[in-house]
This record gives structure tokens, sequence and C-alpha cells, in this order.
């Protein structure tokens, strides 16, 4: 007898997590390390839920990912959309548009939200992320979505046959400075010291015509009217300070981590990441940590996944011996 099955193929729903439910795992982020933390802990047989302010993270934001596994080539969006995908046939409610602003531990974590929501977990993952850093000049804040951008990827169309300029020396800054020279006329890349970059990623910003190199420059100021109009450097190899007029300047210095509702619960190193160990776990029992705000060096998308996995097989085994 032949039996048939009827597969319903097509985005899956996630249902939203509950106030009113104690979780195993609450996981905060939903970025690679946040949803394959999600992944895990489900197939472990948790209770699971995830709080996020946006599913995908940073990821999101990323025009190419060329060093996924699996992947040869593949948008941001696109990648973030398959974890997505995947966690969701596992029926894990999601709740989006979520700030976290307190974690308490009492008999049980109480996570407090911006929306005075209180959620309750016998363990807790953080998987927030990070934030641009910001170079904190002059002009940065009251330009900033005036011709400051933190995103080449989300705001470089702007500029098609522009002026602009790229800040920093790490692969973002060179890779957003590869993608800009393929829209604007000009691309100035400017950093203070050498670049510290990946070597595939200079030989390619070294291939590109339509892009100068400024290493050991300083930007001291941001100029414009109602709109930014130009630069201040400073040439720290000559003391030469002078003026260079762009449409857009582009910071790319790394990012801040998002730890604010954890400070004074947890240690903290000098960067404000989250110490854990090889296990991810943090100073405070129940709470562990994965991805970019966690104190692991590299950062890297496959790593924040994986770093996701740890920390919810560590959690699964801090129930299972009953520490909650």
């Amino acid at each position: 007898m032949a039996i048939e099955f009827s597969l319903n193929i097509g985005p899956v729903k996630s249902k939203r997590v509950e106030s009113d439910k104690l979780y195993d795992t609450l996981i905060i982020g939903g970025g690679p390390a946040g949803l394959n933390a999600a992944l895990y802990a489900k197939r472990k047989g948790l209770q699971v839920g995830i709080l996020t302010q946006k599913v995908g993270g940073q990821v999101l934001d990323t025009k190419i990912v060329e060093n996924y596994l699996g992947h040869a080539k593949i948008t941001g969006e696109e990648l973030m959309k398959e974890f997505e995908e995947h966690v969701k046939e596992y029926d894990v409610p999601i709740s989006d548009e979520i700030q976290v602003t307190q974690i308490e531990c009492k008999e049980y974590k109480e996570i407090h939200t911006a929306r005075n929501e209180t959620y309750k977990a016998k363990t807790v993952i953080f998987a927030t992320g990070s934030i641009p850093r910001m170079l904190g000049v002059p002009g940065e804040k009251e330009y900033n979505g005036k011709g400051v951008s933190y995103c080449a990827i989300c705001d470089g169309s702007l500029y098609q046959d522009g002026i602009v300029m790229v800040v920093g020396g790490g692969n973002a800054a060179i890779g957003s400075a590869i993608d800009l020279s393929r829209i604007a006329k000009k691309v100035m890349i400017v950093h203070r010291s050498k670049f510290r970059a990946d070597q595939i990623l200079l030989d390619r910003l070294n291939e590109q015509e339509n892009i100068e190199i400024y290493l050991g420059t300083e930007i001291k100021e941001i100029i414009g009217q109602s709109r930014m109009t130009n630069v201040t450097v400073l040439d720290k190899n000559t003391g030469q300070v002078r003026s260079i007029k762009v449409e857009g300047i582009f910071i790319e210095i790394g990012h801040v981590p998002k730890t604010e509702c954890l400070k004074g619960l947890v240690k903290l190193d000098n960067k404000g990441e989250i110490i854990v160990d090889a296990n991810g776990e943090t100073s405070e029992p129940g709470i562990f940590a994965a991805g970019d705000v966690a104190n692991v060096k590299y950062k890297q998308i496959i790593i924040a996944a994986a770093e996701g996995a740890k920390a919810a097989l560590s959690a699964t085994e801090y129930i299972n011996k009953g520490k909650h």
C-alpha cells in the first residue's frame, strides 16, 4: 500500500515568545550565534525561545559572503534567511523588535524589556552582537545620515558617480571600498596606521583604478551645511592638515559589543566584550554568551554560529545536571 505525504512548501511562520511561560533557555539575539544556539537547544529537547531586535543581525548588511562553507557566494540577507527558516522548521518561537534592558538572577533568570515585559528562563544565552564604533570627531553625529554612514552596503547606491571616503584598515573597510569603487567615481580610503585586512582583499583593492589610499592619516573633523561637504584630515607623517571635499564618508573601524544590560552582572574585558570560557560560560552561572558580543578572538559568521552551538550544548548540560 502506498502512503502519500503532503508537504507544505513555503515560508514557515513563527510563534512569539510567551511572557507567562518558563523556558529552559532564552536566547537574546537573532544573528548567526543566536539562531544556531536555538537550533541546537531545540534539537536537545529544550524549551527555547529567541528575543531579538532584528532577526539576522549585522550579517544582513553584508553584501556578499564568500567564506561560509557550502556557499561559494551568497548575500548576507539570503544566508540569514536560510538560517531563520531552518530554525522556524523546529517551531522555535521568535519575538523581534525586543530591547532587553535588564537581567535579574533570582530562582530563575528574569529578562526585562523596554516594553515592561518580563520573560523567565532557567538559562540565558546572550548573542546580541555589536554596533558600529564611532570615530568621535566633531561633525560625526551632526551629519549622521547626512553623508556620514556606517554601512556601505546600505547607503553606497546613493553615491552613483560621486566622490566618497572610507575610514578603516580591516576587512570591512577594504571590502566596502572595493564595493563602492563599482558605484562611485572616486573612493578614498583613509587609515591612521597600516592595513590589517586579509591579503586577498588587499590584492583586489590594488586592482581598482579609482581608489586612492591614504595611510598614516587621521580624521579630525567632518564639515558641512545641510549635509556634509568636507573632511579635515591630518597627515601623521608630515603633520599637514588639509580639507578634502567628499560627498559621503563610510566609517568602518569596528564594532562595540552590545552588553549594556549585562554590566555588573557578568565580567567584561577592556573592550566591553563578555568574558567566556571554552564552553561559552560567563562568570554568572546559567548565563552563556556567543558570537561577536563575547571575547572570542575572530569575528566571523561561521565562528559565531559555531559558538552559538557550543553555548546551547553547555546550557543543556547545565540544565541536565540540575544546576538551575
